[in-house]
């Protein structure tokens, strides 16, 4: 698992237009990884809702944001439009890249278990090493707390 103080290991995922996003397209920039459990949910809704209006904040801390999920691309592609989120949704339908962060876990819901993500957000530095992460993440005021550490990390 990848811990604070890491570099986070080159990952590639699909995202809508049958791009690959690879993480070190985002060197030289703050980049916020949030994963969250399935496109079209109440609290993933949201959070992705609370992220696309404060993107342009984001912006302004040369820090982007992007979404994994084990959700497919076609899933993403609706959430993204419905939505009009300006970032990327990647899918980890493989779930590999959610278990190296270890976010994929087993979950509990109306006493059935099942394997899935456990809503986490990481923010990386522009070398790509990993400065804050927020685990089980509860969605209100979540994005606060994430815009405060940008700014933090602008500072240093």
């Amino acid at each position: 698992m990848i811990e604070i103080g890491q570099i986070v290991p080159e990952f590639s995922l699909p995202a809508v237009g049958s791009e690959e996003i690879k993480l070190s397209d985002y060197r030289g920039k703050k980049l916020v990884i949030y994963f969250y459990p399935k496109d079209m949910t109440p609290g993933c809704t949201q959070q992705a809702c609370d992220f696309r209006d404060s993107e342009s904040y984001f912006m302004t801390k040369n820090a982007a944001v992007i979404g994994i999920s084990a959700d497919d691309v076609k899933s993403h592609e609706k959430f993204g439009a419905k939505y009009d989120l300006p970032f990327p949704l990647l899918s980890d339908t493989e779930h590999t890249v959610s278990e190296e962060f270890g976010v994929w876990q087993l979950k509990k819901n109306f006493g059935k278990e099942y394997e899935g993500i456990v809503r986490s957000t990481f923010l990386l530095d522009e070398e790509g090493c990993l400065i804050r992460e927020w685990r089980k993440v509860k969605v209100e005021g979540h994005v606060e707390e994430v815009l405060q550490a940008v700014e933090e990390a602008s500072k240093e």
